[in-house]
């Protein structure tokens, strides 16, 4: 079997695509299907850290329009991706896979509290390690998360799952005539204004140097081919 592309990454998944076909919520196939693709990443031999959102749950730009407070609601979405990391937790071990959740918020009894060293210790044991509670602060999303998780733990890419095959111009279910890019600098996707990522998530990966692959995870196996270099996506880099 062919060496992994990267040695460590942190997977970026979307809240609202834990929901399925669903409006809200979680749909368990679709939990159980990403849990056999992290499954499979990992036994490629790369160790995988997933930061997942909390958009099928809440969303705390929603939530504060409507009357809550921006921070109780950045607070909430904050919440609803530890519960989606203990799904996904759920599901990878009754794979048979170990996996361990850790949260930006000290919550005892229902997850171990993220440091690097807690990181690290898990990845080395061979575990998924899911990352939840953001960056235990409002007014950043799970985007800017998932590059400031990687930069901690010294991982050599983000992977940002998500419902299109790459970074575009434009909307491509919008617009028909968007164009595809196979590849952009940190700074040429700031300054686009590319929404696939928000910019504060493309300028620390700017800062940090870390290189950001955008690709579907519609279908089955996708992961895993980005992890051997033969997946189909837009590496935003340099």
């Amino acid at each position: 079997m062919a060496e992994p592309v990267y040695r460590r990454v942190v997977i970026k998944l979307s809240g609202e695509y834990l929901a399925g076909s669903q409006s809200f919520g979680i749909d368990q196939p679709t939990i159980d299907r990403i849990a056999d693709d992290l499954i499979a990443a990992r036994h490629l031999g790369t160790e995988v850290a997933v930061v997942v959102g909390g958009g099928n749950m809440v969303r705390g730009v929603q939530v504060s329009s409507q009357g809550v407070s921006r921070t109780t609601g950045d607070t909430m979405g904050m919440l609803a991706t530890v519960m989606n990391c203990l799904a996904l937790e759920s599901a990878i071990e009754r794979k048979g896979t170990p996996a361990q959740t850790l949260s930006a918020f000290v919550m005892p009894e229902i997850s171990e509290l993220f440091t690097r060293g807690a990181a690290h210790k898990y990845l080395a044991e061979g575990k998924i390690i899911l990352l939840g509670g953001g960056t235990g602060n409002p007014f950043f999303t799970t985007d800017t998360t998932a590059v400031l998780r990687a930069a901690e733990i010294g991982a050599d890419a983000v992977l940002k799952a998500t419902n299109v095959d790459g970074v575009y111009s434009a909307d491509p279910k919008k617009d028909p005539s968007a164009k595809r890019f196979d590849r952009l600098t940190h700074s040429q996707a700031i300054a686009g204004g590319y929404k696939v990522m928000d910019a504060t998530a493309f300028a620390l990966a700017r800062e940090t140097s870390l290189p950001i692959i955008v690709f579907s995870i519609a279908e089955p196996g996708s992961i895993g081919a980005i992890l051997r270099g033969t997946g189909h996506g837009t590496v935003v880099a340099g």
